[in-house]
């Protein structure tokens, strides 16, 4: 099977406001980094374009007649999926090895600051018949969900708060993270409830941002500086039905996660990573990812996470970008954000929050609420299998 890399990255950072921008300049902007990295011309030798796009957040209806202009695509093969960011790689990384393209760009953004009302489109999101007519806001179902993992992993809020402590105390060390502060449990109990038993620091903040990676298939790849390989990629969307759900354990991420590890050849997930970058939308679903990622048996996340396990310098540094907590929340975009962090991580270019001797990366991500959609990326410095 065609082995993949990441040639290229661009990312405009995450920013809580930027009227001086549109969505279209911001994919600009990300997709001129990219190219530049990956020393590629988008015109001449980019063989397929793929967007992740939601067409309610962007306030347009087909987003694709709208992608192509600012990322190089115009007159070219474009598509756009209508998930987050590591499906529309997993789809680039299928375009490569099914042989219909040898380099692939793959571009999501967020302009939320653009929405009035972002909670009303995530309410579009619930069924309209059983769901939508009770009017409750979609957060909710965070709360509601956050109650159901905490009783049967035996999790606090205390030790969810340590998330928070952790993830925006890393983003101090990330110059693209907006929300980096030094806080103390308290700070996080004692903010404002919103669902219980979540409280405002316990939940991401809505940003602005683009990011934009190439991809390359292996004869590419090798003659280009500092590939960083796709061993394994995984996807699982799970039902979409509230009542059907399993509200404390999150199914999708553990089949996305055990496709990802069969395609990498992973055994134990544990010793065999290096790095994680998961989704941390709530506090709580950072410890509930790792669970279900198999880097920890279920009801221990909290354990490793106090002991000191998932720092920058512990045994599997877990979100040392800040992750969703200290960054924000990017929507679609949060998928190609975490994977540029694990780019930056084994190419040994992040700076202040590095890890040492970083050789492999896991990057999970989820939609956000109401969905149950996620998916899993291996990367490593060498492909599966060595040269």
């Amino acid at each position: 099977m065609e082995k993949v890399a990441i040639i290229g990255v661009g990312f405009t950072g995450a920013r809580p406001d930027s009227p001086e921008l549109s969505y279209k300049e911001l994919m600009y902007e990300a997709a001129v980094k990219a190219y530049e990295d990956s020393n590629v011309d988008p015109r001449k030798e980019i063989g397929s374009f793929i967007g992740a796009s939601e067409d309610f957040w962007d306030g347009v209806s087909i987003f694709d007649e709208y992608l192509p202009d600012q990322i190089g695509g115009a007159l070219r093969p474009v598509c756009s999926i209508c998930n987050e960011g590591l499906h529309a790689l997993a789809t680039g990384v299928m375009h490569i090895r099914a042989g219909i393209a040898d380099i692939v760009a793959v571009e999501a953004h967020s302009k939320v600051s653009d929405v009035v009302n972002p909670e009303g489109i995530m309410h579009f999101a619930l069924d309209p018949i059983l769901d939508r007519t009770l009017d409750y806001n979609a957060h909710v179902m965070a709360g509601l969900e956050m109650n159901r993992y905490l009783h049967e992993a035996c999790v606090t809020k205390e030790e969810c708060a340590e998330v928070v402590v952790k993830n925006r105390a890393n983003a101090l060390l990330n110059p693209y993270a907006p929300y980096g502060a030094k806080l103390c449990i308290d700070d996080v109990l004692d903010s404002t409830p919103t669902y219980e038993p979540l409280s405002e620091l316990d939940t991401s903040n809505l940003v602005d941002g683009a990011c934009v990676i190439v991809l390359a298939s292996e004869k590419v790849a090798r003659n280009k500086r500092a590939p960083v390989w796709i061993n394994g990629v995984g996807w699982c969307n799970d039902t979409p039905n509230v009542g059907l759900r399993d509200w404390g354990y999150p199914r999708y991420v553990r089949l996305a996660a055990e496709q990802a590890y069969a395609d990498a050849g992973i055994t134990n997930p544990y010793d065999e990573i290096d790095i994680a970058e998961v989704d941390d939308s709530y506090s709580y679903k950072e410890l509930q990812h790792l669970e279900a990622l198999r880097l920890v048996d279920t009801g221990e996340a909290a354990g490793f996470l106090c002991e000191g396990a998932f720092d920058i310098n512990g045994e599997l540094p877990v979100n040392a970008s800040g992750g969703s907590l200290g960054m924000g929340n990017l929507l679609d975009t949060n998928g190609l954000v975490k994977t540029f962090e694990a780019v930056e991580q084994l190419r040994g270019m992040a700076g202040q929050r590095q890890v040492k001797e970083a050789e492999s990366a896991l990057v999970q991500s989820w939609r956000g609420v109401p969905t149950t959609s996620g998916a899993v990326m291996i990367l490593g410095n060498e492909p599966s299998g060595g040269d």
